[in-house]
This record gives C-alpha cells, sequence and structure tokens, in this order.
C-alpha cells in the first residue's frame, strides 16, 4: 500500500530529527497538546497562508516553534494554558508575527544561544525539507488540495516540535519490553 503524502513527510522528518538524536525512535503522545491542534492550526492558518507565497520556509517552521512552545506549556503550567483559548494569539504577539521565533526560543524556551542557534538550524532544515516535500508533490497552488496539503506539513510540523520540546525536557518514550 502507498503511503499518503502526509506519512511520507512524518516520516522523513522522524528520520531526519532521529539521526539529530532530538527525538526517540518511538515519538511521545501527549493527547493535551494535540488537542489544542484544530484551535491552533484555525487561528494561525489567516498569518501562516499570508507568508507562505514570499516565505515558505517561514510560514511552515513557525509551526514547529509553535509546537516546542505548547509542549512546553503543557510541561510547566498547563491547568494555567490550557484555559486560554487564544495561544497562539498569545505567542504571536508578544513581538510579532514575524519575530515568534525569537521569542520562543528566548522568552518561552529560554534557550541560551548555543540552543537557539542549534534549534534554529534544526526547525531550518525541517522547513526546508517540508517546503521541497511540498513542491515536489506538483500540487496545484489554490487549490482543495494544495490547502489540505499544507496543512498536513503544518500539523506534522507541529507534532515534530512537539516531540522534539518533550524530548530535551527529558520526556523519553521507551519500548515496551514484552518479557517483563
Amino acid at each position: 500500500m502507498e503511503k499518503t503524502f502526509e506519512q511520507r513527510l512524518h516520516d522523513d522528518l522522524h528520520r531526519y530529527l532521529l539521526g539529530m538524536k532530538v527525538v526517540d525512535e518511538r515519538l511521545p503522545e501527549c493527547p493535551d497538546v494535540e488537542g489544542r491542534w484544530k484551535q491552533l492550526i484555525e487561528a494561525y492558518l489567516p498569518d501562516g497562508i499570508r507568508e507562505f507565497a514570499a516565505y515558505p520556509t517561514v510560514s511552515l517552521g513557525w509551526m514547529m516553534f509553535i509546537g516546542m512552545a505548547i509542549a512546553y506549556m503543557w510541561d510547566k503550567d498547563w491547568m494555567r494554558y490550557n484555559a486560554d483559548p487564544q495561544l497562539y494569539e498569545l505567542l504571536r504577539d508578544a513581538r510579532g508575527y514575524d519575530a515568534m521565533d525569537d521569542h520562543i526560543m528566548e522568552d518561552v524556551l529560554r534557550l541560551d544561544e548555543n540552543g537557539r542557534r542549534k534549534t534554529q538550524d534544526i526547525v531550518a532544515e525541517c522547513a526546508s525539507r517540508t517546503d521541497n516535500m511540498l513542491r515536489h508533490e506538483h500540487i496545484q497552488p489554490g487549490t482543495k488540495e494544495a490547502f489540505q496539503a499544507y496543512t498536513q506539513c503544518l500539523h506534522q510540523l507541529y507534532l515534530m516540535g512537539m516531540a522534539m520540546q518533550l524530548s530535551a525536557m527529558g520526556y523519553h518514550m521507551t519500548p515496551l519490553n514484552p518479557a517483563n
């Protein structure tokens, strides 16, 4: 059975992040963070779509940063953050859309200079890989299929950002040992 575009993208990003040693073989499941996806994507789409034509890797990569931020919020004070219906706006409006990456890395995740550089490089590569795969699908721009593929890209980047951050915070998924 042929894999869907979203599954191929998932597999490619997972392999890359695994090779960078920033996620585990088994990706974490975090229903609370995953459950915020629908609300976040609805809030993000007007900004993301507007930016995609001129800055596709920014439009894509910012969603990975958002996944990291939401995972961090889940770990720190989920009761507080989950009650806020405007988490995307909270992240965007702190410094504006263009500087959302800096805000998340510096103010939310509190990464040092080396951590920011490494995270920026990884997100940039993931966004570039995603854009490349999307363009090689040869989907007609402006169609329902193009919109679906774009949202699938954002979804996978969000999940990978979440996985990266959970791993960085010490949440590791280990294979179950059937002998135990």
